[in-house]
């Protein structure tokens, strides 16, 4: 009897201390955002066009930079949902999201880069 309370006390702590891998969903772009870097790689310049991951303001938020076309182009901000917030750059050369500079955001990773 010992035994088996012993074997069945293993089991339990096996099975709670058990390490689950994180959903490779969880840490992907959404669906919307995919679908929108499919469609910014068929139309982006040919040199250095990427979309880039950041945290700003407290949520996720992905800037399409289309790379040097040569005129002042502008590279635009999405938050999550595909909810364009702004665009930086340009001939201007804007540095504000939302009324903050954009300096202030953290860069997460690369998402997509030609």
């Amino acid at each position: 009897m010992r035994k088996m309370l012993l074997y069945t006390i293993t089991f339990v702590f096996l099975m709670a201390c058990k390490t689950h891998k994180p959903s490779s969903t969880a840490d992907a772009a959404s669906a919307c955002i995919k679908k929108s870097i499919e469609n910014f790689s068929k139309t982006e310049c040919d040199k250095n066009p990427n979309v880039k991951e950041y945290t700003f303001q407290g949520q996720k938020v992905f800037v399409f930079d289309p790379g040097q076309c040569g005129a002042d182009m502008t590279s635009e901000v999405f938050d999550k949902d595909c909810k364009s917030i702004g665009f930086l750059g340009g001939f201007e050369g804007n540095v504000k999201i939302n009324g903050e500079d954009f300096s202030n955001a953290l860069l997460v990773k690369t998402v997509w880069e030609k």
